[in-house]
Order: C-alpha cells, then structure tokens, then sequence
C-alpha cells in the first residue's frame, strides 16, 4: 500500500462526519457557485512536504466550492483538479487532530485557495479561516452554544449554524 493510500485510509469519514457533509452540500450557496464533494484537488505544483504534509499529487477536501457554473462535460471528466476551489471544507473525524488540518489549510491558501472552514463536530463548533487570518492567528470561530449562524466575510456566505449540526427540537433518530 501507497503512502498516499495509506493516508487516505487514515482520513476515513464517520457517520458524523457524512452526516454533516450533507448538511453542508444543502445549506452552502448554488447561485454563483458550485458544490464539489470529495474532489481530488492537484497539488504537484507544490512541495506538499514543506508544510509537513505526505501527499506528492493529490489532496481530498471533504467539500470545494467554485465561484461559477460548473456545466458537466459527460465525455471527458477530470480527474484531479489543476484549478483550486475559492473555498474548502474540512470535516474533523474521529481519527483526525485538529492541527493536522490546520497544516493543511496552510497549504491550501499556499495554493491560492481564499477560505477555509474546519468543522469540529465533536463541539458543534465551525472555524473559519482566510489566508489574512490564517496568517495572523485570528481564525473565527462559532459554535452551537454562542451562535445563531456562520459567517464568511470574505465570500459573504452565512449558515444556519443548529442546521449545519441539526440541533433543533424536533425528535431525531439516534444512531
């Protein structure tokens, strides 16, 4: 097995961590933008070991979104992305530490990437980043106990925050 499968099998996903994604793919913004799930992102260009990170080609957002209409060519697809998305998100899994995606946000706006968002579903919790904040430690952050919703100033898109975790009081089913 590859190092790159191998890190791939380390970033396997829980049912919070689907459940979520979901969510997101639903509350994020259609109009002027496109939603990509698990889009393998080219990362040759960059040496993806100066940021501590063991991936030679390819990295695996949970969610990428395009400014822009995306129109599917149906005869030729692609298989990893030269053109880096304006916003990616991250969904912290069980087997994931919070600063091994913080390492990869650093070299998501290395690569021209404008926001990033870190889910912690554990804390209800959402961390946004720009490169500017990044850079001067001054992420937001936002969680289900102090806020009604998310806020990205730097793409103007906001989120219900109870839906992103559906915390509400209506009875769900537990799993």
């Amino acid at each position: 097995m590859t190092n790159e499968a191998k890190y791939e099998e380390y970033q396997m996903g829980s049912l919070n961590h689907s459940f979520i994604q979901a969510r997101l793919v639903r509350l994020l913004p259609e109009d002027g933008f496109t939603i990509m799930t698990e889009l393998s992102l080219d990362v040759s260009q960059i040496d993806m070991k100066s940021f501590g990170l063991k991936i030679k080609e390819e990295i695996k957002p949970d969610i990428s979104l395009y400014k822009g209409d995306y129109e599917p060519n149906l005869y030729e697809d692609v298989v990893k992305m030269s053109e880096m998305p304006t916003l990616v998100i991250e969904i912290l899994s069980p087997t994931q530490g919070f600063s091994e995606v913080l390492v990869k946000f650093k070299a998501y706006f290395a690569l021209g990437v404008t926001s990033c968002w870190l889910i912690t579903p554990t804390l209800g919790a959402v961390t946004v980043c720009s490169a500017e904040s990044y850079e001067a430690q001054n992420c937001k952050f936002f969680d289900i106990a102090h806020d009604t919703e998310v806020v990205d100033d730097v793409l103007d898109i906001r989120l219900p925050l109870q839906e992103v975790f559906r915390k509400n009081p209506k009875k769900t089913t537990e799993y």
